[in-house]
């Protein structure tokens, strides 16, 4: 698998265009990568060897002419909260261990006319409650750089495949930084997109103003083609902008990102982050000073208030969200004398506990005489965090932060205190709140652990995000992740 490690989407086309390289060639290879390393990793929750096969062949036989649709031939890992049809999609909860998916979210759609290849379902924090894939009902994901280590939350199956060169593109989905973060520890590039910007039709949901789909890819370059792909409107969801996909047009010139204004804002870069993180993005903006690119403190003082207004506002909507899986649709069911009791019972044995936490939480502040003390004040706190946006994209173009204030953790460390595990995600919730895009991408290394960069901007400035992130790639020219997994021998 070596040789693939640098390839992008153009290299594989190139391959089969010469044919030296057949669509079914390629995925052997990363079936047999997944045979190898996933024992190990356990990025994937199941596969789809035999639709894959089949989709393979027919792709083979119809090689095009006129050059290839974006995707054609590319094997494809799809996070198990998206529906995927016919097979199995169980956001990693018992309460959904025997749901197979009737139909295609919109975005397993898009992929699918774009030529790609579901090679499987990857795992996940149970409903995407988490930050290190702890939480999955069917066993944790490692960290490929250390498997003593946990790969981020929720997509850290998504992130570690990556990683592992199990697949070439991922697909994840973002609430309070499942994307970002699972990246940033993994050393792979994951785009949150602006809210509305692609469909969660057919993405279960846990928090509806929260959630968003994002492309996971080993390099900038293929995160910009798979977001081309899976973006744009979608009348099947109400709360999808009705703006068109995103082009790679909107991007802007190397000579345009020499002249932006890049902020940093100063309240990510606290007491609390880990010193070697500061250091290395303070190296890469040192960087961006010498080749002409200015850099401005900022501040965006509700920071600090957005973790705690978050898990007010996304256990609420969750609490709401997940009343349907009672047992009586789909999905798991015990029995009982009464209605009421197979409800209890069901749901008991069903979710885990950070799941039944979170709809405790969220029901709490949602009951009547407590919702304006705690429901109104987080949504009150959710504009502040917007408007501090709002107000620092009048200086800048792009904000550079770190993704998370720590290096990938050990299993177990954090555990045993939810409001510690929540902090993984202090510098990607706020984002979130604001609704506005999000990049995560990998500046270099700290004791064989990748570190994570974050890129912002504001609402629908995706091309922005891109421009830097690009630059930036170009300038740290890294090597694409390729960690020493122990294979089967």
């Amino acid at each position: 698998m070596d040789r693939f490690r640098e390839f992008r989407i153009r290299d594989y086309h190139a391959l089969f265009q010469k044919r030296e390289l057949s669509v079914r060639e390629l995925l052997e290879a990363f079936l047999d990568r997944i045979h190898d390393v996933d024992e190990h990793i356990r990025a994937f929750l199941s596969l789809n060897e035999e639709g894959a096969r089949a989709r393979a062949q027919e792709l083979d036989r119809s090689l095009p002419t006129n050059g290839f649709p974006p995707l054609w031939g590319i094997p494809v890992g799809v996070k198990d909260n998206l529906c995927t049809e016919g097979l199995p999609t169980t956001c990693g909860s018992k309460i959904l261990h025997n749901f197979i998916a009737p139909y295609d979210a919109t975005v397993v759609e898009r992929l699918k006319k774009a030529g790609a290849i579901i090679v499987g379902k990857t795992n996940m924090d149970e409903f995407a409650m988490g930050s290190s894939t702890e939480n999955s009902a069917f066993g944790p994901t490692r960290n490929p750089f250390d498997l003593r280590r946990v790969p981020g939350g929720s997509s850290g199956g998504s992130a570690a495949a990556l990683a592992s060169l199990e697949a070439p593109l991922a697909l994840g989905s973002d609430t309070g930084g499942s994307v970002r973060q699972p990246a940033g520890f993994c050393g792979v590039v994951g785009l949150r997109p602006t809210y509305g910007r692609v469909s969660r039709y057919g993405l279960v949901s846990f928090a509806s103003s929260l959630d968003q789909v994002g492309p996971m890819t080993r390099n900038v370059e293929d995160c910009v083609t798979l977001f081309e792909v899976i973006s744009g409107s979608d009348q099947r969801d109400s709360t999808c902008a009705p703006y068109p996909p995103f082009s790679r047009q909107d991007i802007p010139p190397e000579e345009e990102i020499r002249k932006m204004k890049v902020g940093i804002p100063r309240e990510y870069f606290s007491s609390g982050v880990d010193g070697a993180m500061v250091r290395k993005i303070e190296e890469v903006l040192d960087g961006l000073r010498k080749e002409g690119v200015e850099c401005l403190e900022v501040s965006l003082p509700h920071t600090d208030f957005a973790l705690e207004a978050y898990y007010i506002v996304a256990p609420a909507e969750a609490s709401s969200n997940l009343a349907r899986y009672d047992g009586v649709l789909y999905g798991l069911r015990e029995e009982g004398k009464t209605i009421q009791e197979m409800y209890v019972r069901t749901r008991t044995a069903g979710f885990g506990n950070e799941v039944k936490r979170r709809i405790i939480l969220g029901t709490y502040s949602l009951s009547s005489g407590y919702y304006d003390e705690y429901y109104l004040k987080g949504m009150k706190v959710r504009t502040l965090v917007r408007n501090d946006f709002e107000k620092v994209f009048e200086q800048c173009q792009v904000l550079v932060t770190p993704v998370s204030p720590c290096f990938p953790f050990f299993f177990g460390e954090r555990t045993r205190s939810p409001y510690d595990m929540y902090l993984a995600d202090v510098f990607t919730i706020p984002s979130a709140m604001a609704g506005i895009p999000g990049l995560s991408m990998n500046c270099g290394y700290e004791n064989h652990l990748p570190i994570g960069l974050q890129i912002l901007s504001g609402p629908f400035r995706e091309g922005w995000i891109f421009g830097l992130a690009l630059f930036l790639e170009k300038m740290l020219s890294l090597p694409s992740p390729l960690p020493m997994v122990p294979e089967r021998s």
